[in-house]
């Protein structure tokens, strides 16, 4: 199978890329600096001249606060982008499997997310995430893969686990949140699963939730991040309210998502940060 895919430079497109050959999948891996999804054209001409068999978007708009003030920049990538990406694939006969994100929700709910629940994002990049589902199901109806999921970190870009542990290193007590509540996602699970829904796509039609096992604060992550990194036990971790932090955006403050599709059920967020621990590790090494 040829497996094309967009934002391939990024953390989690790194550990796609890892993961697809790792199943003996041939690969096109473009980064951003190969591909702009914002230019439909170039988008064309790149799917059908690498005539893939599967398309997993990655290239996305990820500043969360940096939409609020730039919401057409979020919405062109996020959105018309990976329509963009949809139509060219569905226009060589390829299938699109979208990464999309938790943040299409509004955290109201006290129970986990599922497929069908009613979307209500309280942020621009909800609505930019959000507006990318829309753009891939109208650009590829009968050939599509959303996928939410959420928290992702990993070994080779910047996330919260990495931020975490530079600050324990330089402070003896850090101040986190702990009324948002969410799972945890280790780039490397995610990318396996993705691979295997490219190898079973046409079971997969429509929206998947494909995010780690368990849920937990920011706080608990960060008190579980700080135990498990090198030297930086000592580290206080305070829980706090988002009241006490305030972002430009609006986070949900309980994101936590679950399939009843019968999606992979990928390892628990603290298997996910052990896998983390050991991969940095090896990547300083």
């Amino acid at each position: 199978m040829r497996i094309l895919i967009t934002g391939a430079g990024g953390m989690l497109g790194l550990d796609l890329q890892a993961a697809a050959r790792t199943a003996a999948h041939d690969t096109i891996a473009l980064t951003r600096a190969d591909l702009d999804i914002t230019d439909a054209a170039a988008v064309r001409v790149a799917i059908a001249d690498a005539r893939p068999d599967v398309v997993i978007g990655c290239a996305a708009w990820t500043d969360v606060d940096g939409a609020e003030t730039e919401p057409q920049a979020a919405r062109a990538v996020n959105g018309d982008g990976a329509g963009h990406v949809a139509a060219a694939a569905a226009a060589c006969g390829a299938w699109t499997i979208h990464v999309s994100s938790d943040y299409v929700f509004d955290g109201s709910k006290r129970s986990p997310y599922l497929e069908s629940d009613r979307v209500s994002p309280l942020s621009e990049y909800g609505r930019s995430k959000l507006a990318g589902e829309r753009a891939v199901a109208e650009q590829a109806p009968d050939a599509h893969t959303i996928v939410r999921t959420a928290w992702l970190f990993g070994a080779h870009g910047r996330c919260f686990p990495k931020t975490m542990l530079r600050l324990a290193g330089e402070r003896d007590e850090l101040a986190v949140v702990s009324d948002q509540v969410g799972s945890p996602t280790f780039t490397g699970h995610l990318a396996a699963a993705l691979v295997g829904l490219a190898e079973q796509r046409e079971r997969t039609l429509g929206i998947v939730h494909l995010a780690a096992s368990g849920e937990c604060s920011w706080c608990e992550f960060a008190r579980a991040i700080i135990a498990a990194g090198p030297g930086a036990a000592t580290t206080r971790v305070r829980p706090i309210t988002t009241a006490e932090y305030p972002t430009p955006a609006r986070r949900p403050a309980y994101s936590v998502l679950r399939s009843e599709r019968g999606a992979p059920i990928l390892p628990s967020w603290q298997d996910g940060l052990r896998s983390f621990i050991t991969e940095l590790a090896e990547v300083a090494a």
